[in-house]
């Protein structure tokens, strides 16, 4: 948990995916359509990955990517990721954590 924790602070936006998941893909093409560049680790791809999902579904990510976190905080799933997006919230808490200047 405490190797999550410190990922998801290194950058304002940090999303761990897998390579080969199309939700994974549409989220982070969000993000850059966005204007963002977030942190993404592809937990197929590097070392202890497993362990890194384990600690993701425990935080309540099922399935365990694509998850978000802005500003260090979990935000969620691709649910709740599209959810901010078409109400307007996400672009404030991007703006809040320092991802967005405008």
């Amino acid at each position: 948990m405490d190797r999550v924790a410190k990922l998801a602070s290194q950058k304002a936006v940090v999303i761990f995916s897998k390579s080969s998941c199309g939700m994974c893909h549409a989220i982070k093409r969000l993000f850059y359509e966005l204007g963002v560049a977030p942190a993404i680790y592809e937990v197929d791809e590097v070392s202890r990955g497993k362990e890194i999902e384990w600690c993701l579904m425990k935080l309540g990510c099922n399935p365990s990517v694509p998850a978000v976190f802005i500003g260090g905080n979990f935000v969620g799933a691709a649910n709740t990721v599209m959810t901010l997006h078409l109400n307007g919230s996400l672009k404030k808490m991007l703006r809040d954590a320092g991802a967005l200047w405008l």
